[in-house]
Parts: structure tokens; sequence; C-alpha cells
């Protein structure tokens, strides 16, 4: 069938192909999905993670922000959990339960730094850059979310790719249905984000003063490789940085890969309730932490709250620990 649209879009533009946008967004939150049911993510495996987190000093200014970012979570994941349970169309919904999903884990993963460190960010990327200081590296997060990269410089990069992945060859071309091919799945997605990243950096390298001033156009002089390693060394990649990359794809890059050519319904519907089951262990494990950070006695305060006065139809037993 000719596809008028997606034949004028790539006589004007360099879009990627929508089979596998497709197949990338769908294999990696399906691989997710699978991660988090297992046993690894139940709550025996956060109060495992978390027993030996202690009570900080009291910090009402803080807390106040840890319960804002956290009921704005949950208030994103009734949006969401609504959209995987009652929507007639997946594809009506698809694109905007990404977005919810993002916020979801942004505001969750936000409250988490409060509840750390009682800062908060004007920017995505820096607050990507402040839970990778505050929870990844004190290695507070669940092992699906835990995947991170110290550095972009390719052959650090590669190797840090390469112990995550050992053997596992599985990557996102194709939907993965246990938890082996599910890790593999992970790893082609940490993978490809660092080479997005690295292409990002190499744009903000090449319009800098520091480059212009060796008087190169590319990175085939060893002063030029120099100085883009420089700017490399200090990327990073976390899950945060992968959600916003995923976020990123579905409402400005990729627009034709979730809602047109051919109809994958089946998948579309499963992947509406892959984005809740995983937005859902998320916003349970940054509950898990912050209620050992906050002062005593007011997670349950602020839970009672949310169960009595909120208006949505979430029930908070995601909340409760």
């Amino acid at each position: 069938m000719p596809r008028w649209l997606l034949t004028r879009l790539f006589d004007v533009a360099d879009q990627p192909k929508p089979r596998f946008a497709f197949q990338g967004t769908v294999n990696w939150m399906r691989a997710l999905a699978l991660l988090t049911a297992s046993e690894e993510c139940h709550d025996r495996a956060l109060q495992a993670l978390y027993c030996n987190v202690q009570r900080r000093s009291l910090n009402e200014t803080a807390d106040t922000a840890v319960f804002e970012n956290i009921f704005m979570s949950f208030n994103h994941l009734a949006g969401l959990t609504s959209i995987s349970n009652d929507v007639s169309h997946g594809y009506d919904a698809c694109r905007a339960a990404v977005m919810t999903w993002y916020y979801v884990v942004y505001f969750a993963a936000s409250g988490m730094i409060a509840a750390a460190s009682g800062t908060s960010q004007e920017t995505h990327s820096a607050t990507a850059k402040v839970w990778q200081e505050d929870i990844v590296l004190r290695q507070l997060v669940l092992t699906p979310f835990a995947l991170t990269l110290t550095s972009l410089v390719g052959s650090d990069c590669d190797a840090q790719v390469a112990t995550y992945r050992g053997s596992n060859a599985f990557d996102l071309n194709q939907s993965p249905e246990n938890t082996d091919q599910a890790w593999g799945a992970l790893v082609s997605y940490l993978k490809g984000t660092a080479e997005f990243e690295r292409w990002k950096a190499e744009e903000r390298v090449r319009s800098s003063r520091e480059f212009a001033a060796l008087g190169v156009n590319n990175f085939r002089t060893r002063d030029a490789r120099d100085l883009r390693d420089l700017f490399l060394q200090r990327g990073r990649v976390n899950f945060l940085v992968q959600a916003f990359r995923y976020r990123g794809k579905a409402n400005y890059r990729d627009s034709l890969f979730l809602s047109y050519g051919d109809d994958r319904s089946p998948q579309i519907e499963q992947f509406l309730v892959d984005l809740a089951d995983v937005a859902r262990v998320f916003l349970r494990m940054a509950s898990a932490y912050c209620s050992k950070r906050v002062e005593r006695g007011t997670w349950n305060q602020f839970v009672d709250d949310v169960e009595l006065n909120s208006q949505l139809s979430l029930a908070v037993d995601v909340l409760r620990v």
C-alpha cells in the first residue's frame, strides 16, 4: 500500500525507519516489564536494598519537596493506569502514554533526589546528572534501572557495555520472551543511548571555541580527539538519561513510528500495559527509599492524606511501604 506521508518525509528529512524505531520502543519496555516482574523487584528486594539507609536530620523543606514530587508521580501513574486499562484504541493513546510514563519516572526520581540531598534542579538533564551522583553511584537503584555508563569515550564505554552484556547476544530487533533476552535488550538500549549521547557531545565540541581554535573540521588530529574525549569523559548514561531520550523519540523526533503503517494492535495493547507496570515499580522503589529518609512518621501521614483527599482513582498501595 502506498504511504504518501512516509515518502514525503523521507524526501526532505533523515527519518528513522518506522519499523526499527517501533521495535526499539516497544521491545525496551517489554524487557523492562519482564525484569521488573521478577523476584528482584518484589518488596523483599526493596527492603534489602534500603535496609541500611539512614534517616536524615530534620529538613522540612526538603521533605515537602519529596512529598510534592512523589504525589506528582502518583498523579501521572493514575493517568497512565487509566490509559492502559480503559483506552478502546491503543494507537490513539500510546504516544501520550509514553509522555505520561516519563513523568512518573521523572517526578519519582526528583523525589529521591530531594530525599537524598534536598536539592532541586531546573532542567531534566541536570536532574539526571544529580540522580547519578545522589542515587545511582550509591547503589540505591533496583537492578533493571541501575545500568549506568560513566564515560562516553569510545573504548571506555564499549568496555562497560561488554561487561554488562557478557555472552548475551540478544538485542532490540525481537521482542524478548524471558529475563535473559530482556537483559540483552536492556544492554542494547543502553548502548544505543550512549551512541546518541556521544553524537550530541561531539556536536557541542564542534561548536565550541576550543574546537574552532584548532582550525579543523573533524576529529582526525590528535588535538581534536583529545578535546573531544575531554568532553566525552564527562558524559554519563543512566536510566533517567535513557528515559529522556525515550520521551524525545516519541514527542519530537520520530513522528510516524507509533501510529502509522502496519497494524500491530496486539503489541500496542501490551505496550500500554508494560508502560504502566514499569512505572508502578519505579514509583514503588522511590517510595521505599523516600520513606526511609523523611521525618519519622510523616510518610504514613502523607499516604493517609493522599488516600483520604486525592480525587484520583488509583489506590495508594503503591505508596504504602
